[in-house]
């Protein structure tokens, strides 16, 4: 099933589009806004940081040397004019197995012409273990570093600005915000 899932994203991964943003969007002739996919994970990255700094006294000691870091990896960040088909938010509960044990991708709303070490990032993430199956050769490192911080620094503020309210379960929130802080941390002395 993890060589056809590979497949399947060599597939999806071989299309590309003029511009990045939302399939929707981007095929219909519109824009995204931000002149690039770096661009827009830097400012995402910036605004987690500060979301996580006002929620939590460890990302708020942290704040500046995470701050300097993000812009120290989007500075490594070389221009590129492709853009890849990517799904945005792959993990395992985004594809069942038809009858004959090939997988289909769900939940493609979301699908967009973005970078596809963002993709990579995710998928690490979401597959742990199974994602040396997935692994693209070729990829950009710098973009790989930048889109990876910034996802740990979003899976801080996320979690803790949800449980504020309502949220049904807030200590798994708690938990996620937790690990994602640890590695974004980690990630900050393994760069010194």
């Amino acid at each position: 099933a993890m060589e056809r899932m590979a497949e399947l994203l060599a597939t999806l991964h071989s299309h590309t589009g003029p511009r990045f943003g939302k399939v929707a969007v981007v095929d219909n002739g519109g824009s995204s806004y931000g002149d690039s996919c770096e661009q827009r994970i830097t400012e995402g990255a910036l605004r987690a940081v500060a979301e996580a700094a006002a929620r939590e006294p460890r990302a708020a000691a942290a704040r500046r040397e995470l701050e300097e870091e993000i812009h120290a990896l989007a500075a490594e960040v070389r221009p590129r004019d492709r853009h890849t088909l990517v799904h945005g938010e792959l993990g395992a509960d985004h594809v069942l197995l038809t009858p004959d044990g090939h997988p289909a991708l769900i939940d493609i709303e979301g699908l967009m012409y973005f970078d596809v070490e963002h993709e990579h990032v995710f998928l690490r993430l979401r597959f742990g273990p199974h994602y040396d199956a997935l692994r693209a050769t070729g990829l950009d490192e710098a973009r790989l570093r930048l889109y990876r911080l910034a996802m740990h620094i979003g899976l801080v503020s996320g979690p803790l600005t949800l449980i504020e309210g309502d949220f049904p379960h807030p200590g798994r929130m708690r938990e996620i915000a937790e690990h994602n802080l640890h590695q974004a941390l980690s990630l900050l002395k393994s760069a010194s």
